[in-house]
């Protein structure tokens, strides 16, 4: 069953990161859709439910590789 999820993004500084952790997001394996708002700074994804534990992490390693002072909180 696929579920979206939102995550808050506290601390993203630019709509150019916000783009580029949109784009790797969306590559991760199992990631059906991925959508980062600047303006709220949030992040909502839509996964499979038993995907969810595994692609967690993926997601906060790839925004802290992008801009490493974003605090993900899920929301």
């Amino acid at each position: 069953m696929r579920i979206r999820y939102t995550y808050r993004l506290n601390n993203l500084c630019c709509a150019a990161c916000a783009a580029k952790i949109e784009v790797a997001v969306n590559k991760i394996e199992g990631v059906v859709s991925a959508k980062v708002v600047f303006m709220t700074q949030r992040l909502t994804f839509e996964a499979d439910e038993a995907e969810f534990e595994r692609i967690e992490p993926m997601i906060e390693k790839a925004v802290k590789r992008i801009e490493p002072d974003v605090k993900l909180r899920r929301e």
